[in-house]
C-alpha cells in the first residue's frame, strides 16, 4: 500500500479509516484502470493501479531489440540478394592488412570500384574529388570511435552528400547488421569484425534493403531537383 507522496514525499499518514476505504476501492477497481487521489499535503495526483502501486510514477528502462541472429551467415548465400549493379567508387579507411584486404575483395565482388586510405588526411583528401558511393571506416583507426575525427566529419557531412553514401563501421565492438545499432552510430551498417569473412553476403543483404528503404525517397526528391 502507498505510504509517502511520490511528489512531494511527504508521508500520507492515512487514518485506519482512510485505509480501509482505500482497500475497497482498489479492490472494486476493474483490471487497467487507474485509482485518482490528491495528497493533502501537495494536492497533487497520485494514481494508483487495483495492486496499490503508483505506475505513473515508476521508471520502466526501454529495451532494444536484440541484435539479429546470424546463423545464415555460416551458409554463404542470401536467398533474396541479387548483385549490386551499376554502383560507383567505395572507400575503405583501414589500416593495411588482411582484414582490408578482405573488405576490398568484398566490395569488388558486389560491383564496387575500391580506392584505400590508410589515413584520415587521405580520406578527407579523397573525398574532396570523389563522390564516394560507399565509405568503410575501420572504428579504431583512430582510438575509439567517439574520438574519430572521420566519424564526426561524416556526422556534419552536407545532407545532400551524405544521403548518398553508404556509410560501413568495421569494428570488435559491433553487431553485424543490427540497424538499431547503426542508426545509433549514424551509420547504414555495422560489421562485427569477426563476421568479415562473409562480408560479401552481408553487402548482399544490407545494400539491397538500403535501396528499398532509401530508393524511393531519393527519386521522389530527384523529380524536385534535389540531391
Amino acid at each position: 500500500m502507498l505510504t509517502h507522496c511520490p511528489s512531494c514525499k511527504k508521508p500520507l499518514l492515512l487514518s485506519p479509516d482512510q485505509t480501509e476505504r482505500l482497500s475497497q476501492a482498489l479492490a472494486q477497481l476493474a483490471p487497467g484502470k487507474l485509482l485518482s487521489l490528491k495528497c493533502p499535503i501537495c494536492r497533487a495526483t497520485i494514481s494508483l493501479d487495483k495492486n496499490g502501486s503508483t505506475p505513473k510514477y515508476q521508471s520502466h528502462q526501454v529495451q532494444p531489440p536484440p541484435p539479429p541472429k546470424l546463423d545464415w551467415l555460416e551458409i554463404g548465400f542470401y536467398q533474396d540478394a541479387d548483385k549490386v549493379e551499376d554502383v560507383p567508387m567505395a572507400m575503405v579507411i583501414h589500416q593495411g592488412n588482411e582484414q582490408r584486404k578482405t573488405i576490398e575483395a568484398a566490395l569488388e565482388s558486389v560491383g564496387y570500384q575500391v580506392v584505400t586510405a590508410d589515413t584520415v588526411a587521405d580520406a578527407l583528401e579523397g573525398m574532396q574529388f570523389v563522390n564516394f558511393a560507399c565509405i568503410v571506416l575501420q572504428a579504431d583507426l583512430e582510438g575509439s570511435l567517439e574520438q574519430s575525427s572521420f566519424h564526426a566529419h561524416m556526422h556534419k557531412l552536407a545532407m545532400d552528400r551524405r544521403r548518398y553514401v553508404f556509410y560501413i563501421l568495421i569494428g570488435d565492438q559491433f553487431h553485424t547488421l543490427y540497424n538499431l545499432e547503426a542508426l545509433a552510430y549514424s551509420a547504414n551498417l555495422t560489421v562485427n569484425s569477426d563476421d568479415l569473412r562473409h562480408l560479401d553476403v552481408i553487402l548482399r543483404k544490407g545494400i539491397p534493403a538500403y535501396e528499398e528503404l532509401f530508393g524511393p525517397i531519393l527519386e521522389e526528391m530527384g523529380v524536385y531537383g534535389k540531391r
